[in-house]
């Protein structure tokens, strides 16, 4: 059993050892970590890799088979007005499609205790003002995951749990939210999103789990972890399958893209460069490139073996 993680008495979110079977099925198995408070850190995994249901853990929703979620120091279920201190949104489809976006949040506001001036206040902050009279069924994907957000921004909470929060919004909705969920950490609050698109996490998050078969793989900052890896090259040549050919003699491992372009794994431009040469293959294209959170994604969730 690895060690249990034990973090400062500010911590956001402490998971100790923390498991869940589902019959047969371990789907989390002895996942320890721990999150700061002003922090945004991206929670992946492959599909099925026990993301959600770790969410669900700390949120309450699902009880673990072992270990311990922790919340602001206590289980979800022990915190006083828990929706007065923590934002959630694991699905943005929980809505009555005859409601307008306007009474959907005033009910939920009502619901815990708030008054409609919160209601209104959560519109505002994810700007659907123009849009709160319209019926709910009228709302595109990306106008429901701004509304699931403003439900969660409701208490005014110091941390925000999101399971693919930029699920259908537009690229100036991606660029909007990042910008929200940096300042909402600016503030000294904590963010843990769940996302699959790699690209866009790496641009918002400051620190990053990653988990395969419900186990914990990497726990690092960004930086940190895109370092660890060595990074890729990409060649260019008219004879690809020649210049592959003679990489993989040299047990490189080897990659595609498009057109007539490789990448090269492990190596460096200069090794890659003198192969070429002996094989007498022409290149158009040779550029070192630093490992992005995409490649380290990769490898490290392939690396995991069976449990």
């Amino acid at each position: 059993m690895p060690e249990i993680v034990r973090a400062p008495q500010a911590a956001a979110i402490v998971a100790e050892s923390l498991s869940k079977r589902f019959g047969p099925l371990l789907a989390v198995d002895d996942l320890s970590f721990a999150l700061a408070p002003g922090t945004i850190t991206g929670f992946l995994g492959p599909n099925s890799a026990g993301k959600t249901t770790t969410l669900r853990m700390l949120l309450g929703l699902t009880t673990p088979t072992s270990g311990r979620a922790l919340v602001f120091g206590s289980p979800y279920a022990e915190l006083t007005r828990p929706a007065l201190r923590i934002g959630a949104v694991l699905e943005a489809t929980d809505f009555h499609p005859g409601r307008s976006g306007r009474d959907h949040l005033r009910t939920m506001s009502r619901s815990v205790g708030l008054s409609d001036v919160h209601a209104d206040e959560a519109l505002r902050r994810v700007e659907l003002e123009q849009a709160a009279k319209r019926r709910v069924k009228g709302y595109s994907l990306g106008m429901r995951q701004r509304l699931g957000l403003a439900a969660a921004l409701l208490g005014d909470p110091e941390l925000l749990i999101l399971d693919e929060p930029a699920n259908g919004l537009d690229p100036e909705g991606v660029r909007w939210l990042r910008d929200f969920l940096r300042g909402f950490a600016a503030e000294g609050r904590t963010v843990l999103v769940s996302s699959h698109v790699l690209a866009e996490v790496a641009q918002t998050v400051d620190q990053v789990l990653i988990i395969n078969r419900g186990r914990l793989v990497a726990e690092s900052s960004l930086a940190q972890l895109t370092a660890r890896v060595t990074g890729s090259v990409r060649v260019r040549t008219p004879e690809p399958d020649r210049l592959r050919a003679a990489l993989e003699r040299e047990q490189i491992e080897i990659s595609a893209t498009n057109g007539h372009a490789l990448l090269a794994h492990g190596t460096g431009s200069d090794r890659v460069g003198q192969i070429a040469f002996s094989a007498g293959v022409p290149l158009y294209e040779l550029v070192a490139e630093s490992s992005s959170l995409e490649d380290v994604f990769l490898q490290l969730t392939s690396q995991v073996g069976q449990p």
